[in-house]
């Protein structure tokens, strides 16, 4: 099986291919097209501002890239939030393959800190790669912006509001919380992704 991690303005690539291994999968980190386009199942992940990622994505044509695929594509954190309509983080347009805006997290509305940063539970809402018995698991997130509930939603967490912990639609999955640092929860999310 082919796995091309995308290469663009966001770091965590490391982290990632060092969970793939830990399960037995080798990946490429590429942003030639071609390479993108023949593998058998694409990551998207990232940690970095939104911004500046989307004219990494436009200036290489790997926004269009990404929205044309038709293999199993997993998006990660900001890879999550690049895959909605719209982020407040440089107030950029996104690649709009779910129909969601992505929302800074207003701390003044609680005591709790920006950016949510941690371990947090899951509320299993469509089960999926995420299953109905990983609801109430731990899985580790680190992120000042949030994709809110949506019809694409698949499960939530809590924190200052209830948003998107992982969303769907098509052959599109992503994650808000990083299962690549998410222990053995988060292996089998992505066990689960690499066996579409």
């Amino acid at each position: 099986m082919g796995v091309a991690i995308i290469k663009y303005n966001a770091g965590n690539n490391f982290s990632v291919i060092c969970a793939l291994k830990r399960i037995g999968v080798e990946a490429i980190v590429t942003d030639d097209p071609l390479k993108i386009s023949e593998a058998d199942k694409v990551i998207f992940p990232g940690v970095g501002e939104a911004a500046s990622a989307m004219a990494y994505l436009r200036q290489h044509n790997l926004d269009r890239l990404i929205k044309s695929l038709h293999q199993p594509v997993l998006g990660i954190c900001i890879g999550q939030q690049l895959m909605c309509r719209h982020s407040m983080e440089g107030d950029v347009d996104c690649l709009g393959i779910f129909d969601a805006d992505v929302l800074r997290f207003a701390p003044e509305m609680s005591r709790l800190k920006v950016p949510h940063m941690g371990w947090n539970t899951l509320h299993v809402t469509h089960p999926g790669i995420i299953t109905s018995d990983m609801e109430n698991e731990y899985v580790y997130y680190v992120h000042s912006y949030y994709v809110p509930v949506n019809n694409a939603t698949i499960a939530t967490t809590e924190y200052i509001d209830q948003f998107s912990a992982a969303m769907h639609k098509d052959n599109f999955y992503s994650t808000q919380f990083h299962p690549e640092k998410s222990g053995g929860i988060g292996e089998r999310i992505l066990k689960n992704f690499l066996e579409l």
